[in-house]
């Protein structure tokens, strides 16, 4: 068998769909061996779970893994952060980046408390219909929290299967992926390929030029310094502090374009994120 290196830089196929039996073991010894250790992979517990899978979504894991025990020591069950004021669940989640997914995880512990009597649907079709969740994370949250076959694609998924089944092909569909993905399910533990599966795909991103750049569905993510993005998280770092804040004073603070600022008050305004009082701003309650 070639050896681990030369599975990341041989060239041709490295399998097709007849040594997918070797693909995962490829796939499972590396991970027994060098699996990376991370909390939400020390539980089961569905609303860890669901907090991981949200953070994950976009922000890089070694900050959710710093976030990630702060946050659950703060609101420890679904519960606790359904009652929590927002300005507390913003605050804990200061560093993350896309303060939208914050409101939405409030929102589905809300959810879950109120209509699931405090207990997370195991149903992926169910879990696609709650806030910021779409179908990918909808079973990747199955999968983990509770072992279930489900097939779905993310990055790291996606760039292990063009890496080694498409390793010609210059626009390769998800459509195209899903077959393998569901022929190379390692069903006996779908939680443990799984993990496998975006171990491997991160050692690859080490190893070789980004396979995801043949997706059909790359996009290049903007930068973050200078971004709308960065000076929304400014604004709601001034307002976090529980003082209002008139726009000048927001202005005079953060020096960027004003019109610039300013429609991106009026954003986190419409958005729900903050609220006006006369000429103040702070943070929207919920």
């Amino acid at each position: 068998m070639p050896s681990h290196q030369q599975r990341f830089t041989g060239p041709g196929p490295l399998f097709t769909p007849d040594t997918i039996p070797e693909f995962q073991d490829l796939i499972l010894s590396r991970y027994r061996s060098t699996g990376r250790k991370f909390p939400w992979r020390e539980t089961t517990d569905p609303y860890h779970i669901l907090v991981s899978e949200i953070m994950l979504q976009q922000t890089q894991v070694s900050r959710v893994a710093e976030k990630f025990p702060q946050f659950i020591a703060a609101f420890p069950d679904f519960p606790a952060l359904a009652a929590a004021p927002l300005p507390d669940v913003l605050a804990q989640w200061q560093g993350m980046g896309y303060n939208r997914r914050a409101i939405a995880l409030q929102k589905c512990a809300r959810r879950v408390v109120e209509e699931y009597g405090g207990t997370l649907p195991d149903d992926p079709e169910i879990l696609a219909t709650f806030p910021g969740i779409g179908k990918a994370t909808a079973s990747s949250i199955c999968a983990f929290a509770f072992n279930h076959p489900v097939i779905f694609i993310e990055t790291n998924i996606r760039r292990v299967f063009i890496h080694c089944f498409f390793p010609d092909g210059e626009t390769v569909d998800d459509d195209a992926i899903l077959p393998l993905v569901e022929e190379a399910l390692y069903r006996d533990n779908p939680r443990e390929w799984y993990n496998a599966l975006m171990d491997y795909g991160t050692e690859l991103k080490k190893a070789v030029p980004n396979p995801n750049r043949r997706s059909a569905r790359y996009t290049k993510q903007s930068a973050f310094e200078g971004s709308d993005r960065k000076i929304r998280g400014e604004i709601l770092r001034l307002l976090l502090s529980g003082k209002r804040m008139t726009e000048k004073a927001i202005l005079r603070t953060i020096r960027e374009d004003p019109e610039r600022v300013r429609r991106i008050i009026a954003a986190l305004e419409t958005e729900g994120f903050i609220t006006r009082n006369g000429s103040s701003f702070s943070i929207a309650p919920q």
